[in-house]
């Protein structure tokens, strides 16, 4: 894979860090979430550099579990989400962050749809 793009974006504004995407020129994303330190210091122009060092560190890492147990010691059940877990709160707690990366929208969020009829005309 060649990188052809890379796209920073803020998590919660930033506060909770920012996800560094990666762009293949065959279509290929590797994204990496960076979250923000105690001292808040992580940036969008330093976030692309610590990406970089949490992706160095994880190939390490992978090249090291071979030879610690095997290929069935690197993978693991993957663990639940919120919804198959059925905690209304962690799903709650979602919900907010949602709200808050997408607030203020341009348009607020509606669950009515708005309709005009067809066949008729003006005068």
């Amino acid at each position: 894979m060649r990188v052809v793009g890379i796209q920073v974006s803020p998590e919660r504004g930033g506060r909770a860090g920012f996800s560094v995407e990666f762009v293949g020129d065959g279509g290929e994303v590797v994204t990496v979430m960076c979250p923000q330190d105690d001292a808040g210091s992580l940036n969008r122009l330093n976030a692309i550099a610590k990406a970089k060092d949490m992706l160095r560190t994880a190939l390490a890492a992978d090249e090291a579990l071979p030879a610690a147990g095997g290929a069935k010691a690197a993978f693991r059940e993957p663990l639940p989400n919120a919804r198959r877990a059925h905690d209304r709160d962690a799903m709650e707690e979602q919900l907010e962050e949602g709200l808050e990366d997408t607030f203020p929208a341009s348009d607020p969020v509606s669950i009515a749809t708005s309709t005009i009829a067809k066949g008729h005309s003006r005068r």
